[in-house]
């Protein structure tokens, strides 16, 4: 008698089985020769239309999907099209520094919960070249914003950064998994530009930046900087005191990092 999988809350898992969207996503992989990484494959529905493709990686945390999984893909797996590694993703970038030797796109359904981590980490794996992912819209959104939207945050920021371009494909409906979640997914792609590497001091400075949205850039960074530092800073660089954060764009913000490191105005 075949075991029935349910979905577990702790993995935040919510299985995709609309084969419309399924093609949707393998239609949208770049063409090019590079490996194929998927994080969290589940019950392996995706898995199976990428190793038609290409040679795929797997991660996955679940033992009981594991067993499923290796089943399900033995004749690949034999063959050396596609290799599953049970283990947490982000353990295996800690020790790993990439989650391929290789040149790689990410193309994945993410869980919600750790979506965000895990994007941010393949930002800084060299090896990643292309982000395919399905995660909550409303964190899309985020990552996908310019200024003056009211979605702007500092993942937008970091992630202007880091690519070429970054946009949503399309959206994906509760009732396209099981279980179906309480939220719409979208379909979140990004190119990566070759060699770029975060400043972590940077990254700190745009979370103090973004603390309170609503409130003046200006108000947000006085509890790091001296007001009388800032206002040099602002008059230097011809900023309006009334600005608020998500109406500075990518190269405004480097611009005041770059003279509060300098000056080490802080308060």
């Amino acid at each position: 008698m075949k075991k029935t999988i349910i979905a577990k809350k702790k993995f935040g898992q919510n299985f995709l089985k609309d084969q419309t969207v399924l093609s949707k996503i393998i239609q949208s992989m770049p063409n090019n020769n590079n490996h194929i990484v998927e994080i969290g494959p589940g019950l392996g529905d995706l898995t199976e239309n990428l190793v038609k493709y290409k040679d795929t990686t797997a991660y996955e945390v679940d033992t009981d999907l594991i067993a499923v999984l290796k089943s399900k893909f033995a004749i690949e797996i034999n063959d050396e099209r596609f290799k599953l590694i049970h283990t947490d993703v982000l353990e295996a970038w800690e020790q790993k520094g990439s989650l391929h030797n290789s040149n790689y796109d990410l193309i994945a359904n993410l869980p919600y919960y750790i979506a965000t981590n895990i994007i941010l980490r393949a930002f800084e794996d060299i090896n990643c070249e292309n982000i395919i992912v399905m995660i909550q819209r409303e964190v899309a959104q985020k990552f996908a914003a310019k200024v003056n939207d009211k979605e702007y945050s500092s993942l937008s920021i970091i992630t202007q950064l880091v690519s070429k371009e970054a946009r949503i494909l399309f959206d994906v409906p509760p009732e396209s998994f099981d279980p179906p979640p309480k939220v719409v997914s979208s379909i979140l792609f990004i190119s990566k530009k070759k060699d770029v590497e975060l400043d972590k001091g940077f990254l700190k400075f745009l979370k103090v930046c973004f603390s309170q949205p609503r409130k003046k850039l200006f108000k947000n960074l006085t509890s790091l900087y001296s007001k009388e530092a800032l206002s040099n800073i602002y008059n230097e660089l011809n900023i309006k005191e009334t600005l608020r954060p998500h109406e500075v764009d990518v190269s405004l913000y480097s611009q005041m990092y770059t003279k509060v490191k300098d000056g080490k105005q802080q308060s």
